[in-house]
């Protein structure tokens, strides 16, 4: 993995130590400890051995990765989600969503603080703000600031930052929570769709004919499709959405009729795609999901020029 790769190199640097014998320090200690930790997890217990602190360090995005609990970023805003309130589990709040990027990738910011969210509020943060981050917490590719985190507005400018989503060839062995994934697999199963409704103003979840924001509208109903994916080196279960399902070639017809769909189910099975996602950890039973954000046939010219390229 492309941040995994990024970290042995940085511990390497300052170790003056091999990519090699850094990688066989990893591995032994991820045996040492039964396979029980990532291999990042792994690697930053072997610097911090080795009396190595990134904690200080400041970090491209494609650098971060799930775990960290400190990482620094030096950051353009290229998105702003308005502010929601949340009421779950007997906790009550705001947060904010932002999205940012550097020259080397994006990611999403969640800041969960009320000083924080105060600055979006008040206009102090925005769309092409650069922003510093630090001591944020790094889950399924996004960073979160929490109250012991802090953000503040910089100076310094960031040129070609990438606002395109960076999605990485996979192979599902190798994928991890928070990855952005490029998939070439095979639809192996399909379940029922899932049915719901969402407001027709800000597209939020409607329930009952009630939306949080405008009050009693008249629900849009929207699907969610639940496939598993195969690509020779593993299979995964995988969330598409609206369109998504329609670009599988179903037709609301037979996406909103459970015996519809039923007769298409067959159809589904044997698909092969190439499937644009966001791998994210489902904590209830610990395992990776994948969220497909867009998918397209597969391009067997594309594709002999990629295997000559490798040959």
């Amino acid at each position: 993995m492309e941040s995994y790769d990024k970290l042995i190199e940085r511990i390497s640097k300052h170790a003056n130590l091999g990519v090699e014998e850094i990688e066989k320090k990893v591995e032994a200690k991820k045996a040492k400890l039964s396979g029980l930790i990532s291999k990042e997890g792994a690697a930053q217990i072997v610097a911090a051995e080795m009396g190595i602190n990134f904690d200080s360090a400041r970090l491209k995005i494609n650098e971060i990765f799930n775990g960290m609990k400190r990482a620094n970023v030096l950051c353009k805003v290229i998105d702003v989600f308005p502010v929601r309130e949340y009421n779950k589990n007997g906790r009550s709040g705001k947060v904010a969503n932002l999205r940012v990027a550097d020259d080397s990738g994006n990611a999403k910011v969640v800041f969960w603080d009320n000083s924080h969210i105060a600055l979006i509020e008040q206009g102090k943060i925005s769309k092409e703000s650069v922003i510093e981050i630090s001591n944020a917490n790094v889950r399924n590719g996004e960073l979160h600031l929490s109250s012991f985190s802090n953000v503040k507005i910089s100076n310094e400018k960031i040129d070609n930052a990438l606002t395109e989503k960076v999605f990485e060839s996979i192979k599902l062995k190798d994928i991890r929570a928070g990855q952005n994934a490029k998939i070439r697999a095979i639809i192996v199963q399909a379940f029922e769709p899932r049915y719901f409704e969402v407001c027709p103003e800000c597209k939020k979840r409607a329930f009952e004919g009630e939306c949080k924001i405008h009050g009693k509208v008249e629900p849009l109903k929207r699907a969610l499709l639940s496939i598993v994916l195969d690509d020779g080196s593993s299979t995964i279960r995988s969330v598409l959405f609206g369109e998504g399902i329609n670009k599988l070639g179903l037709i609301d017809e037979e996406i909103f009729s459970i015996d519809k769909f039923a007769e298409k189910k067959s159809y589904l099975l044997g698909e092969e795609r190439v499937f644009y996602g966001n791998a994210k950890s489902n904590t209830l039973y610990n395992t990776v999901e994948f969220n497909i954000e867009r998918l397209e046939g597969v391009d067997l010219d594309v594709l002999i020029k990629e295997l000559e390229t490798k040959n």
